[in-house]
């Protein structure tokens, strides 16, 4: 695991030009991508509470929300009491649902690809890297979502804000390659296995 919590903000990024395409997988059929594509139900859940953070920032920066708001919805939400207690975005979602980032890297992306002879080492190497600046990203947030209490200046709102909407961004890139990518080898690699 890399230690991503020297890096500035900017350079949090996940390199979108240098991720690998999916090679194809020619026995999959309609019915394996559509089982394939049930990755992106768990996503839009975690997309969900992203959109709560998005209106209370929405909220606080037209005045009608104090920045304690802020707070109380991200040390609610699903993925930090998962990441706090679990390390991962997902606990209790991945052992329940058997997907998600700590499933995906420690069982569902290996069974790709050795499943997949291989093909997929470099996607699965990829989004692994995803995961580590989504949960370094997610861990500022929490810390600006602290000081933004502890002193609710404009700066510690605006440091929040930033931080919050480069995660937004982050993951949304995230989840569609990691949907584009992976669907048929999901849909007909882990059916088989």
């Amino acid at each position: 695991m890399t230690d991503l919590s020297s890096h500035a903000l900017d350079d949090l990024t996940l390199n979108e030009a240098a991720r690998p395409k999916a090679p194809p997988v020619p026995e999959a059929t309609d019915q394996h991508r559509r089982q394939g594509q049930q990755l992106a139900a768990i996503h839009r859940h975690y997309l969900a509470e992203m959109a709560q953070i998005a209106a209370v920032l929405a909220r606080i920066e037209a005045k009608d929300a104090p920045p304690a708001h802020l707070k109380r919805i991200v040390l609610s939400l699903d993925m930090t009491e998962n990441l706090r207690g679990f390390g991962s975005l997902c606990g209790r979602e991945c052992q329940v649902l058997k997907l998600h980032h700590d499933i995906e890297s420690s069982d569902m992306f290996p069974r790709v690809e050795a499943a997949g002879g291989g093909k997929f080492r470099d996607i699965v190497a990829k989004l692994k890297a995803e995961h580590e600046v989504v949960h370094e990203l997610i861990i500022r947030l929490n810390r600006a979502a602290d000081a933004l209490i502890d002193d609710p200046s404009e700066a510690n709102f605006t440091q929040a804000a930033t931080t919050f909407r480069k995660l937004e961004a982050v993951v949304r890139s995230h989840f569609g390659y990691e949907e584009t990518e992976l669907a048929e080898a999901i849909g007909y690699y882990l059916e088989r296995i």
